[in-house]
C-alpha cells in the first residue's frame, strides 16, 4: 500500500520548514523531525534518504521500510514528519528500523497514544 498524496510532504519548502521550525530526536538509525501545523488538517510525511545511506537501490530499500512503519503508525493529526535516514539503517532489520522510528516518534510525541496521557503538556 502507498501513503495517498495527502498524507505526503512533497515540495523542498515544505521539508526545510519542519526541520527549521520542528523539533529533531534522534535515533540510533534514524532522525525524525516534527513539526504541529497551525491549521492542523491531517498528518503528512516525509522522507530523506542522501548518498551516504548507499546506492539508488539501498536507498530506496530504506525509504520502502520508513514509509511502511510511518503508514502502520497511529500519529496524530496536524503533524508534519520528516524522516531522515541515517548512513546506519542498512544495517537494522526492519523490526529494529521499527522499534528505532517508535522510539524516536514517542520521544517527539508525535504518536496518538501521547495525546490521551493525562498529565502531559
Amino acid at each position: 500500500m502507498r501513503l495517498p498524496a495527502a498524507r505526503r510532504l512533497r515540495s523542498s519548502s515544505e521539508f526545510a520548514r519542519v526541520r527549521a521550525e520542528g523539533t529533531s530526536v534522534s535515533g540510533k538509525f534514524v532522525i525524525v523531525n516534527a513539526l504541529r501545523h497551525p491549521d492542523g488538517g491531517l498528518w503528512r510525511s516525509g522522507v530523506i534518504t542522501s548518498r551516504k545511506v548507499g546506492g539508488a537501490v539501498q536507498r530506496n530499500l530504506a525509504r520502502r521500510r520508513l514509509r511502511e512503519i510511518i503508514r502502520q503508525s497511529a500519529i496524530q493529526d496536524g503533524v508534519w514528519v520528516v524522516t531522515v535516514a541515517r548512513w546506519r539503517i542498512l544495517e537494522a532489520s526492519y523490526e529494529e528500523l521499527k522499534q528505532d522510528w517508535m522510539r524516536a516518534a514517542r520521544r517527539a510525541r508525535i504518536l496518538q497514544q501521547e495525546a490521551a496521557v493525562p498529565g502531559t503538556p
